[in-house]
């Protein structure tokens, strides 16, 4: 089997060039970080529940319109996506007040926002992501007007439905980070959502005891981490009482 070329890699993935033009392929990794990679730890099993995870919710998003790069998943740890020109600039949508919302404006974690907020900041791991302005996104160019337009609707409409589909399975969604990136056919450009949609990116806690199904474990050494992962799964339908173990995915292609 010839080995495919890496692409990229990130804290938690790696790409790999696709089998056709125009594809790659995300690998998930079970390596876990936090505070821009200060701190550094494995969790097993981990990169098989993202797959998992953000395969079905990106499925969900396609089946209403939300335009995506996921294509389908390969195996336990791996799917094929279109390859993007990757936006520099996270979207981050805010429901209720936590991380760095709460210590930047003094507001007590757990404060239900007046209002969905949604944030940018400058991808830059060197710089430790800064918050921006719509200003400075369009003003040095990482995006359009019409393009940050674009990506502020889809955000709101993805939003609105992963709010649904959680408080749906007990689960508050308190924010969420998001990526987009450019696809070109001919002279027509798209926007669409790239990246993953998991816990490893979003604040999930259980409906009922504000309990944290997220990679706010990992950060604030709260344990169980693993386990809080396997939960989101296993509300989410996806996961077989045996664990991440009995996903059955096809032959690997990289």
């Amino acid at each position: 089997m010839t080995r495919r070329r890496r692409v990229y890699e990130g804290k938690a993935k790696v790409l790999f060039e696709g089998p056709e033009p125009g594809t790659l392929v995300q690998y998930f990794k079970d390596d876990a970080t936090a505070f821009n990679g200060e701190k550094k730890s494995t969790v097993t099993g981990k990169g098989v529940l993202n797959n998992r995870i953000s395969e079905h919710l990106m499925s969900r998003l396609s089946e209403i319109g939300i335009h995506n790069h996921f294509i389908r998943r390969l195996n336990m740890r791996e799917q094929l996506i279109r390859e993007v020109e990757i936006i520099p600039v996270e979207v981050i949508v805010r429901n209720v007040a936590a991380g760095s919302l709460c210590s930047r404006l003094g507001i007590t974690e757990g404060t239900a926002l007046p209002r969905t907020i949604i944030e940018y900041c400058f991808k830059s791991d060197e710089l430790n992501d800064p918050l921006v302005s719509e200003e400075h996104v369009t003003a040095f160019g990482w995006a359009t007007p019409q393009e940050l337009d674009d990506i502020m609707n889809q955000s709101l409409r993805v939003n609105d439905f992963l709010t649904g589909l959680f408080t749906g399975i007990g689960i508050k969604l308190i924010d969420f980070k998001l990526e987009f990136g450019r696809v070109y056919d001919g002279d027509e450009v798209q926007v669409i959502l790239a990246d993953e949609i998991s816990p490893d990116n979003c604040r999930l806690w259980d409906l009922a005891t504000n309990e944290k199904l997220d990679k706010d474990r990992f950060r604030r050494d709260l344990g169980g981490v693993e386990d809080a992962y396997q939960e989101v799964a296993r509300r989410l339908g996806i996961l077989p009482e045996g664990g991440p173990g009995d996903l059955q995915g096809s032959t690997a292609i990289q």
